[in-house]
């Protein structure tokens, strides 16, 4: 490689001076001694340039040495000490010399620990700020060396265990406790290093050996040694398989018990990491008792430790009734919930709130937790930094709030309508679930959150919600709780208007929505119609021809399942687990509300719906009976009306039922009967009035007065929330239930991420056309039998649970 010197003009930079040279003329010729000082002399002077490559560069891609003009020029040659240069024999020796040295620099570098001490090794880097390429060689050939020596040594390491282990097998099952001992301590030993921990574990009369020194030793440091092995092992899948299969479960499992701090941990982590990645811990883990020694180590106070403890009990207790009963009789909830109220350790509480969390689905647990406590203990969390403690104990909450409806909860009632405003989905879900539960049946509560804004966010809730169920559903079924049997009701009522939210509401009878958010609305609907500047909105946002179809809809489902019963004795399948009755009891009952404003009964009727109100009154299913009389009997106040039912031949059944067990729909019955007869003959009212009298007879109420139509037909029947029950997540069952013919679900949440709220079919169906007046009845049975009089005729649902 040649390198040519440019002159000045070819630079551009200052003029470079040569000392004792002459000008350029006198460098055009220099014989070879003369050049070999001169690089001598230049900036190569300390190294040859082939070992440091301190000076050199990479040519520049312009083809000028543009780095001459730098400000780093290191050295000028006029300075003192350069101008007399070097003779002959001196840069012979100097040559001589870094030639000698190479090879102690090399090692220097590479192998420092192999030089002798006092060696001095001459220098060949000029710029302490550019290491010498021996030098830049340095760190990555210490890691290939120390790649090399583990290398050796991991093989010499597992070929030391593959010879020893059988010698230690023999040790470990020796009768001398004190060789026992002193053998586990040297597999403990091994067991650190990789090496020779896979050996150990791929033998399994040493895995064996060890589980049994373990269980059968009386020695502390040998059970502590043997612990610590199989913990070592833990940490790989075949160790935990060596583990499983070696019985180790249950040795681990009695360690529990131990007084030694070390043997614990080993214990509790070995087992946490058989639960995590070994098929067939859980049982055999349960099969051993695991699950009460556990429960007895919650009262220890090492948050660490006890973060492991609640781990594993929530992996054992996830999706298995009996480790969940287990927990129960072992006072697991009454220590879960201390936890939660004493520390602040947030992997704890998230790992304590994760067990209350599959626990808070199971019937018999449910109390136990809220008796102890756990509402309150896990309130004390909704404020938390962490985000996934917060959710958890939403959700925990959210399972809790059926049992918790006795309950008052003012404070955290009041914190739930804050959380309505988050952005979180599943945090508003939540929150809306558990004021729907807490509401329930508790005027108390009922109060407290209408008094802290709870309507107002909820209606805003239920707006921004739009079509996500998962949030609505809860919303309005609070809704429904806070509009109706408490001192603030009419409030409430008022106040669902003002902040624009009867639009949304008959909105959400319309399709995508699903059978479960359908019934909470149309009982919200009704509650908001007992409120008489509710009606006129109502009507003018399409509300009565809606609830029409709906009925005609679900009452036309009824009467072919029944004739499928009928037919095949198969049971009827409920959509999205709602009962078609359940949706004509709520449409008709909204209907007889809204039926008290003139204008409601004049569209009423205009819809054709009279008949079906007529048929109705022959269900078998007394609270349909009773609503049907009722939207009769308001609907007979006008004399048109009257007419209609007449007309539809409702004196035959409204005269059977007279004679009702129920109250209600013989009360209702006879108001019809009576606003039927005001234009007919004087001896046609006094027949009627005598029957009325023989029929209405109540010994506690006594004689039916012949002014019975005077009377104010709102004070037959109090004006109660419709289906006013507990809200439950539409996993699985429906989210509102009735206790008639299948039990209230009170199925919980216990997953590891967000509820399956179930994927129910949206009701296209249901629009049965543009025009509610173009409605026919042509495709209706014909009326059914009246049903026997008999006293099997009870309500078939609970709106005190």
């Amino acid at each position: 490689m040649s390198y040519q010197i440019q002159s000045p003009a070819q630079t551009g930079s200052r003029p470079i001076s040569h000392g004792s040279y002459g000008g350029p003329n006198e460098m055009s010729m220099p014989n070879p001694k003369e050049q070999t000082l001169m690089w001598q002399q230049g900036s190569y002077l300390g190294d040859s340039g082939i070992h440091s490559g301190a000076t050199t560069q990479a040519p520049s891609l312009s083809g000028k040495e543009e780095d001459l003009d730098n400000d780093q020029v290191m050295f000028d040659w006029d300075q003192a000490g350069f101008g007399t240069g070097f003779t002959q024999e001196q840069v012979d020796e100097m040559n001589q010399q870094l030639n000698q040295t190479r090879s102690q620099r090399v090692r220097a570098a590479m192998f420092p620990e192999t030089l002798e001490e006092g060696i001095e090794i001459p220098s060949t880097q000029f710029d302490t700020a550019q290491p010498t390429a021996v030098q830049r060689l340095s760190e990555p050939s210490q890691m290939l060396k120390h790649a090399v020596v583990n290398l050796i040594n991991y093989q010499d390491d597992a070929d030391l265990a593959t010879r020893a282990i059988p010698e230690l097998i023999k040790l470990l099952n020796d009768e001398d406790q004190v060789v026992v001992s002193q053998a586990a301590m040297m597999v403990h030993q091994l067991s650190k290093k990789e090496a020779s921990r896979h050996a150990i574990m791929n033998s399994p009369q040493m895995v064996a050996a060890l589980v049994r020194a373990m269980s059968n030793s009386n020695d502390l440091e040998t059970t502590r040694c043997a612990a610590g092995t199989l913990h070592n092992l833990s940490h790989h899948r075949q160790g935990l398989l060596s583990i499983f299969k070696s019985g180790g479960i249950p040795a681990l499992v009695k360690l529990l018990s131990s007084p030694v701090e070390s043997v614990l941990f080993y214990a509790i982590t070995t087992l946490h990491n058989l639960l995590l990645h070994q098929e067939g811990s859980k049982m055999a883990v349960r099969l051993a008792g695991g699950l009460q020694k556990m429960v007895a180590l919650l009262q220890r106070n090492n948050v660490k430790f006890l973060a492991i403890v609640t781990d594993c009990l929530q992996i054992l207790a996830y999706g298995n009734q009996e480790s969940k009963l287990i927990i129960l009789a072992s006072q697991g909830p009454v220590e879960l919930v201390r936890i939660m109220r004493s520390y602040t350790y947030e992997k704890l509480l998230w790992t304590t709130s994760r067990v209350l969390k599959v626990l808070s689905v199971c019937s018999s647990n449910k109390p136990a937790i809220v008796e102890a406590g756990g509402m309150q203990a896990l309130s004390m969390h909704l404020g938390h930094q962490s985000q996934r403690l917060v959710q958890n104990c939403l959700w925990t909450l959210r399972n809790l709030s059926d049992a918790a409806t006795k309950d008052q909860m003012d404070g955290l009632l009041s914190q739930l309508v804050q959380l309505l405003s988050s952005n979180d989905i599943n945090v508003v879900t939540c929150a809306a679930g558990i004021i729907s539960n807490l509401t329930c049946n508790n005027q108390r509560s009922k109060v407290t959150v209408c008094q802290v804004g709870g309507v107002e966010a909820l209606v805003h809730t239920v707006i921004q919600a739009g079509d996500r169920e998962e949030i609505t559903e809860p919303a309005i079924c609070a809704l429904r709780h806070l509009t109706s049997r408490h001192l603030e009701s009419e409030m409430a009522q008022n106040a669902v208007r003002l902040n624009g939210g009867l639009q949304i509401i008959v909105k959400l009878l319309h399709p995508p929505s699903r059978w479960p958010l359908i019934k909470a609305v149309i009982g919200l609907i009704r509650n908001l119609a007992l409120c008489p500047a509710n009606h006129a909105p109502l009507r003018e946002h399409g509300a009565i021809p809606r609830l029409v179809q709906l009925l005609i809809r679900s009452y036309q489902d009824t009467q072919r399942q029944r004739s499928s019963v009928a037919s095949n004795g198969s049971q009827p399948a409920y959509p999205d687990g709602v009962r078609m009755e359940e949706i004509v009891e709520g449409t008709v009952g909204a209907l007889h509300i809204l039926a008290r404003e003139v204008h409601n009964r004049a569209i009423i009727r205009s819809l054709s719906i009279i008949p079906i109100f007529v048929q109705l009154l022959y269900n078998e299913i007394e609270n349909i009976q009773r609503v049907a009389a009722g939207v009769l009997c308001e609907l007979a106040t006008d004399k048109e009306g009257a007419e209609m039912i007449e007309q539809e031949g409702a004196t035959a059944p409204l005269t059977e039922l007279l004679h009702s067990h129920n109250d209600g729909v013989a009360t209702y019955a006879a108001a019809v009967l009576f606003r039927m007869s005001e234009d007919k003959p004087q001896d046609y009212k006094k027949r009627l009035s005598m029957e009325l009298n023989h029929s209405l007879f109540r010994e506690e109420h006594g004689p039916w007065s012949q002014d019975v139509g005077m009377q104010d037909v709102a004070m037959l029947a109090p004006d109660e929330a419709y289906h006013e029950q507990i809200y439950h997540s539409s996993q699985g069952p429906p989210s509102v239930h009735s206790a008639h013919g299948r039990p209230i679900y009170q199925q919980g949440y216990d997953g590891q991420g967000p509820m399956d709220t179930g994927n129910y079919g949206p009701v296209d169906s249901m629009d049965l056309g543009p025009a509610a007046a173009d409605l026919n009845f042509e495709n209706l049975d014909s009326l059914p039998t009246p049903p026997p009089d008999n006293n099997q005729l009870t309500a078939w649902y609970d709106t005190d649970l």
